[in-house]
């Protein structure tokens, strides 16, 4: 699914007005009707309804809705905000159309002093602003939202395409922002809604279609794009009938250290459930029992150190000879002199891309010279604080994004930045939102079953961008799907490996 500015969605409204060809008011009554069917199939009739309008087409939404609502006999109110003395078109048309039908559901409001009291349990519908917004919200309509804020305790949000006060394509960070509990968003993301500054405003998001001309969608171009099902069975390869192991390719997992194997074990059993055809092991001394009895499917060569690695650099052919496909590292690698040694020597030598994570980004952060020697290509994972120590804070996260963004063009590297909706940097400078996985998936080990799918998929020939969207997607749906039978609370990394088979089952 792509991801529209403000002004893209502004023209896929203009083109369907002109292409269907469809009225702007029946469009708007499109929007209002996938509104009102959410929220009646959400909440029943014991709840009054306050939507609260501004003076542009969100507020004309917000009239549809409550118009809609009235006839389904629910008790709904337009709290109109008479922010604007220049009412959009449809606006005054909605306006007018419930004046006529309901004229006692409407409730004018000029000044904060005039809101009214709402009874317990209300559901508060902000109508107020939506996406036209382009400045910080002040004077008395910033208090109005405050005040909303401060019913949330006692009543439900629900916020129309964007929670007014936000921002569709620039940070709102210190501004005031309605804090929804749910956020009813038309027909694509917007790139402000995943990002996780916004989280505590925008609530959970629901994306209703209003049948925006698909013509417009299809062929207009984006950087932004959020990953989905449709998108994953496009890019994924079945088993061939006549493939054998090799098909698969031969990676080399180098991770662990004393009292971290448990990584080690992780990233091994998540990259053979991944399909690797094999997989090494490159371990110190103190794991080589843990490996062999814990992932009997992975063959395991030792470090000369007991209690770290420090050689893994050397014999960077597997067994007979052929350079192995691919290698993941850093899972429980700790950060030891002589392993930070080992890996300029190892990225001196190995030039194809590899997965790089958790250890060995702490100790390119230690040493940034060594950004620059990664096989371009390559896949980076870290979470925020790892991604700040290397390449340097950020004022927000739309800041945040762009910095992503230019260091994988400038680098040639796929960069992926751990989070709710994991963003993905590929050198061509496009950005992929990974939709799926949840909070359950916040627990150890989780990070190290990413690495060892990446690999996985990297070793079996998937190209590096496939992969990385490939292997984050499943390693977030085979997440949704343990939540699912044990819960959020009682999942572990474990619980991911487990859940890979039913994951890849529904691609």
């Amino acid at each position: 699914m792509k991801i529209f500015s403000a002004t893209q969605i502004r023209e896929a409204d203009a083109y369907t007005i002109g292409h269907e060809p469809v009225s702007s008011l029946q469009l708007m009554e499109r929007a209002a009707g996938a509104c009102a069917q959410w929220l009646m199939r959400h909440f029943d009739r014991s709840h009054p309804f306050y939507i609260f309008c501004g003076m542009g087409n969100n507020g004309g939404d917000g009239l549809a809705i409550t118009h809609l609502l009235r006839n389904n006999g629910y008790q709904a109110t337009a709290c109109v905000l008479h922010h604007s003395n220049r009412p959009s078109a449809d606006h005054t048309a909605n306006r007018q159309a419930l004046e006529l039908a309901y004229p006692e559901s409407l409730y004018d409001i000029h000044a904060i002093a005039e809101l009214p009291v709402l009874p317990e349990g209300s559901i508060i519908t902000d109508a107020i602003f939506g996406t036209g917004l382009s400045r910080p919200v002040e004077g008395w309509m910033a208090g109005i939202i405050h005040k909303l804020n401060d019913l949330q305790a006692r009543h439900t949000i629900v916020a129309i395409d964007l929670p007014s006060g936000m921002m569709a394509d620039a940070s709102s960070v210190h501004m005031p922002v309605v804090c929804a509990n749910h956020t009813l968003s038309f027909e694509v993301y917007k790139l402000a809604l995943l990002l996780p500054e916004n989280a505590p405003c925008s609530g959970q998001v629901h994306i209703l279609p209003i049948g925006l001309h698909p013509d417009y969608i299809n062929h207009t171009p984006t950087r932004f794009h959020v990953t989905d099902a449709h998108m994953m069975r496009t890019i994924y390869q079945p088993r061939q009938p006549f493939a054998h192991k090799g098909t698969y390719g031969h990676a080399l997992l180098i991770a662990g250290s004393y009292g971290k194997i448990g990584a080690t074990v992780l990233s091994a059993r998540a990259c053979l459930h991944s399909g690797v055809g094999l997989l090494t092991c490159h371990v110190p001394q103190c794991g080589y029992q843990i490996i062999q009895i814990s992932a009997p499917s992975a063959m395991c060569i030792t470090d000369p150190e007991e209690a770290y690695s420090s050689h893994f650099h050397e014999g960077l052919t597997a067994g007979g000879g052929r350079p192995y496909k691919t290698i993941g590292i850093g899972p429980g690698l700790g950060t030891a002199k002589g392993t930070a040694k080992a890996l300029e020597l190892l990225l001196a030598q190995y030039r194809q891309p590899m997965v790089i994570d958790a250890d060995a980004l702490n100790i390119i952060a230690e040493y940034p010279f060594l950004l620059q020697a990664v096989p371009p290509g390559s896949l980076l994972t870290p979470h925020p604080k790892e991604f700040e120590r290397i390449f340097g804070g950020s004022e927000n996260d739309f800041e945040r994004l762009e910095l992503l963004s230019q260091q994988a063009v400038q680098l040639h590297l796929y960069i992926l930045l751990k989070g709710r909706y994991t963003a993905i940097a590929c050198p061509d400078g496009s950005i992929y939102f990974n939709s799926t996985g949840n909070p359950g998936m916040a627990t150890g080990g989780s990070g190290d079953v990413l690495t060892g799918i990446l690999t996985g998929m990297l070793a079996q020939g998937y190209t590096p961008k496939a992969a990385v969207l490939l292997g984050t997607y499943l390693h977030g749906l085979a997440g949704d799907i343990a939540a699912a039978r044990m819960s959020q609370e009682a999942m572990t990394a474990e619980s991911i490996i487990d859940c890979l088979g039913p994951a890849f089952l529904q691609l």
